[in-house]
């Protein structure tokens, strides 16, 4: 069976309704721009002549001396061995924070990509780490495997979506990184390891979530399922009996996240459960659709939160939206057309729904508010920078359009998340610094001290990352 209809589309009556306000609030807000002030969005980087790097949301960006692209493990060992100055290296670019940036050497390590061995009986592979998910999960359908869980999105590198805690939802599914048996490590010294848990126990636990710092991994041994199909239901009804009804659907449900559509009243639940049968697949997304017009209610109507939340109320109908079945990769991830720039934390699983409901009232204090709050669903795990640590955090994700002002994102709802005992994501927006950080992680001291041993010219800092770690180090 499939069911389809976009949340919220917004109709002729719905515009004659907005021209029939033509003075006063509205027209004030009908003259609104919803740009960020100058010099909130910083400027991108340009070097006539020179590279230029971009992060997805144009939010960070830098102009390296060099940026490689090394088709062989050799070839970046040397060209790390022979490189003086700052070197960091990229993935896809989806990291919200400057983790990438520097004037040096920025390595991009997207031909170091693809399957190299698979053991279907053990199932075992190992891939690329400039391998994206996507492609990934394509390269291991074919051969009757998979990832046993995805992201929201799927166009990560393996080696940025490890190094930076990416997850998706689940209760009982842990973050991406815990898939990892071993890697193959380049070190600021161009040194080539082969990591275990046997072979270097330390190295092994600070590298499967290492932002980067300790070098550049090269390839990954995963542990990964066989091939399996899922089924997809997404349903509406509003805010407040889907944010009773989650602890008990976070059980139910093998994935479970919901969104809250901040001044509408509703939110809409998505649930992947194991399906057995033969797959009929997926309709193209209309998510996008659903964004487009949950911008134009806030466009036309945000001058009166009341109408707006009135007129959210005579388009959105409670229900059922979607019921397919297709791959699992096919279901678990989905493409984000329009940019955005986020914030993540990561909560205790007995705070994190009274911390959804504190940042959804901040959301419907902000009149310029539109974009969805993502709640998921993480079992913790032991890797020394994992942000998971509880038998289930909770993570909840915040967003703001990339041409908007996102500051209120770090000045209003971080505090709310970090009063809550919440982690930040190391690749979204955040304001923490190494004090701070070193509470949350107990490890973080062993991981700064196991990256000094490797790294002791601090080759592999920026200033983000030194801010991270509490370093004075000029980088």
């Amino acid at each position: 069976m499939a069911t389809r209809r976009t949340v919220l589309k917004l109709g002729a009556a719905a515009a004659a309704l907005a021209v029939a306000y033509p003075m006063g609030s509205h027209l004030a807000w009908s003259a609104k721009s919803f740009e960020a002030p100058e010099g909130v969005i910083p400027a991108p980087a340009s070097s006539p002549g020179g590279p230029v790097w971009r992060n997805w949301s144009g939010l960070q960006s830098a102009m390296p001396r060099q940026i490689a692209s090394p088709a062989s493990e050799d070839e970046l060992a040397a060209l790390i061995r022979n490189t003086h100055g700052s070197v960091r290296p990229v993935g896809a670019g989806h990291s919200f924070t400057a983790l990438a940036p520097t004037d040096g050497v920025m390595i991009d390590i997207g031909r170091l990509s693809g399957l190299v061995s698979h053991d279907s009986q053990a199932r075992t592979v190992t891939m690329g780490a400039g391998t994206r998910l996507e492609q990934a999960s394509r390269l291991l359908d074919e051969v009757g495997l998979a990832l046993p869980n995805l992201p929201d999105i799927a166009v990560q590198t393996l080696a940025g979506s490890f190094a930076t805690a990416t997850h998706g939802t689940g209760r009982d599914l842990p973050a991406l990184h815990e898939a990892v048996l071993g890697f193959r490590l380049v070190t600021p010294q161009g040194a080539i390891l082969d990591v275990t848990a046997d072979s270097h126990p330390d190295l092994f636990a600070a590298g499967k979530v290492s932002l980067g710092a300790l070098g550049v991994i090269t390839r990954y041994t995963l542990r990964v399922t066989d091939a399996f199909a899922l089924r997809r239901r997404v349903w509406v009804d509003r805010v407040e009996n889907l944010l009773d009804q989650a602890e008990t659907l976070s059980r139910e449900h093998r994935n479970f996240e919901f969104y809250c559509l901040p001044h509408t009243g509703f939110a809409a639940a998505i649930a992947h459960d194991l399906f057995d049968g033969e797959p009929e697949g997926r309709a193209p997304s209309e998510d996008e659709d659903s964004l487009a017009s949950l911008r134009q209610l806030r466009d036309m109507f945000g001058w009166s939160p009341r109408l707006r939340r009135w007129i959210a109320g005579t388009q959105i109908r409670p229900g059922m939206m979607e019921d397919y079945t297709d791959k699992s990769w096919r279901l678990l991830s989905t493409s984000r057309v329009t940019k955005f720039n986020e914030t993540e934390y990561h909560l205790p699983h007995e705070n994190g729904l009274a911390a959804v409901r504190e940042v959804l009232a901040i959301l419907e204090r902000h009149k310029d508010a539109f974009f969805p709050m993502e709640v998921r669903f993480v079992r913790g795990d032991d890797a020394w920078l994992s942000p998971f640590k509880s038998a289930s955090d909770i993570s909840i994700a915040v967003h703001a359009a990339n041409t908007e002002d996102y500051r209120y994102l770090l000045s209003e709802i971080g505090p709310v998340f970090r009063c809550y005992g919440g982690r930040p994501h190391w690749g979204k927006l955040h304001d923490m610094n190494g004090g701070e950080l070193s509470a949350l992680y107990p490890r973080l001291g062993d991981f700064n001290a196991l990256r000094r041993e490797l790294d002791p010219e601090g080759k592999f800092l920026n200033p983000h990352l030194a801010t991270l770690f509490g370093e004075e180090a000029d980088v």
